[in-house]
Parts: structure tokens; C-alpha cells; sequence
């Protein structure tokens, strides 16, 4: 596969990372009743969702290791809650616990980009969705659709956090270069 390709999704877990440190410090200097408060978004709160890009990345990163390559920062730690237990549940109940899942699953999407065998953007990803609808497609959509998301949500989150009065700052994904 090509080397660019790669190089694409290391340079997008990268500003994942960057994005993510920004959003999380700008809502952890809000009150929990600010980051709890529905606000009319799709998920309701600044909180509910961050914690649906938390679980969302291990249903992906999951699906990702099930591939059949070997990808060591996925470990069992990281991938350990049950993912087919829904977007509602609530695993990270605390901000704290939030906060320190999604540190280590951008370190780890991180190291994950820098390991990634050249070809797997090439391979077919065979998988379930969550209605358990069998998909099959190149594992690059998959990993398109998977920075995507988090960029949707995050861009969700800029306008929350203005509603509640903070500025995360430039988050533009040149401001990375």
C-alpha cells in the first residue's frame, strides 16, 4: 500500500491526540454540572458526548485488531469493556475515568498509526456492525470512517463548549502543522 496512505493516518492520529488534549482540558476546567447539562446536541452533553468517542474508538479499534494482524498497542486492557454493550452504557462514569481512558486510547491509536503494517489500509475488514449486519470493505474506508467520526463529534463538542462559555482555541488541522 502506499507509503502516503499511512503516513495520512499517522498525521490524523496525531491531530486526534492534539485535538482530544485541547477539548479535555478546556472541559475539565468546567463544573461537572456544565459537562453533565443537556444542551440539545445529539448526545445531550459535553460529557455524554466524549463518552461516546471513547466508546465508539474501541468498538473501531477493536474491530480493527480482529483483522487477524498483530497490532500490540491494542491490548487487552484497552479494548477490555464489552463493546457490544452500547453507546448508552456507562463505563467511564466519571470524569477522571473519562479522561484517563481517552488518554490512553489516543496513545495508543497513536503508536497504533506508527506499527501499522503497510498493507492493512489494503485488506478486506470483515465484521458485524452493531444491528449485526455483516460488513466487508477495504480496511482504509474503515479507517477514514474512523478519524471522521471523531473529527464530527469533536466539532460537536467546539460549539458545546462555546454554549458554555469556554474556547478551545484554534483546533483547525493545519494549526497541527
Amino acid at each position: 500500500m502506499d507509503s502516503a496512505l499511512t503516513q495520512q493516518y499517522q498525521f490524523l492520529a496525531r491531530y486526534n491526540r492534539w485535538f482530544n488534549q485541547r477539548l479535555y482540558a478546556v472541559s475539565g476546567k468546567l463544573s461537572e454540572e456544565d459537562r453533565r447539562r443537556d444542551r440539545g446536541a445529539f448526545f445531550g452533553s459535553i460529557h455524554r458526548t466524549l463518552k461516546h468517542l471513547v466508546w465508539a474508538d474501541q468498538v473501531w479499534l477493536t474491530r480493527f485488531a480482529a483483522q487477524g494482524v498483530s497490532f500490540p498497542p491494542l491490548n487487552a486492557q484497552l479494548l477490555s469493556f464489552p463493546c457490544d454493550s452500547g453507546a448508552g452504557t456507562e463505563p467511564h462514569p466519571d470524569w477522571n475515568s473519562l479522561s484517563s481512558q481517552r488518554e490512553r486510547l489516543d496513545a495508543a491509536i497513536e503508536q497504533w498509526t506508527l506499527e501499522m503494517p503497510a498493507d492493512f489500509p489494503g485488506l478486506t475488514m470483515r465484521y458485524a456492525n452493531r444491528a449485526g449486519v455483516q460488513r466487508e470493505h477495504p480496511a482504509w474506508q474503515a479507517l477514514t470512517h474512523f478519524f471522521n467520526h471523531q473529527t464530527h463529534h469533536r466539532g460537536q463538542v467546539t460549539t458545546l463548549l462555546s454554549q458554555a462559555g469556554a474556547d478551545p482555541g484554534v483546533t483547525d488541522l493545519l494549526a497541527l502543522v
